[in-house]
């Protein structure tokens, strides 16, 4: 402690559980800044992944698949995971296959510019599959 006093700077505590206990001499302001900055820059660099979601009922028509399939293609240009849901409601969920086909036409159309990362889920209302960009 006396010569971290003497060169005004803080002794900082590394290891107490070791025995001896193993302390190092440094400014920690200016430890704390640098650190500061450079999980700053960290996130700068770090690119965040967003999911788009966009709903198809399986009685879609033609100008609305148009409109929707626009959508998808501008999420997939600007670089987001798109998922695609199909929602089943009542007597729809009997026929899910009719859904599964407008899903399987959708992932053939993006096929190109997309990659299938996941397909159909699980759930017995939903299903659905997730589009990520070819790069």
């Amino acid at each position: 402690m006396k010569i971290a006093q003497e060169a005004e700077l803080d002794l900082v505590e590394i290891s107490p559980n070791a025995n001896p206990t193993v302390c190092k001499i440094m400014d920690y302001g200016k430890f704390k800044y640098e650190k500061g900055k450079r999980e700053k820059d960290a996130k700068k660099n770090q690119k965040v992944i967003v999911v788009k979601e966009i709903k198809f009922k399986p009685r879609i028509d033609t100008h609305d698949l148009e409109v929707k399939s626009n959508k998808i293609l501008k999420f997939l240009n600007k670089g987001n995971k798109v998922k695609v849901s199909l929602m089943l409601f009542g007597r729809e969920r009997m026929h899910a296959e009719i859904g599964i086909k407008l899903l399987e036409k959708v992932a053939k159309q993006f096929e190109e510019i997309a990659t299938v990362e996941r397909k159909f889920g699980s759930k017995e209302n939903q299903k659905f599959l997730i589009l990520t960009p070819k790069k």
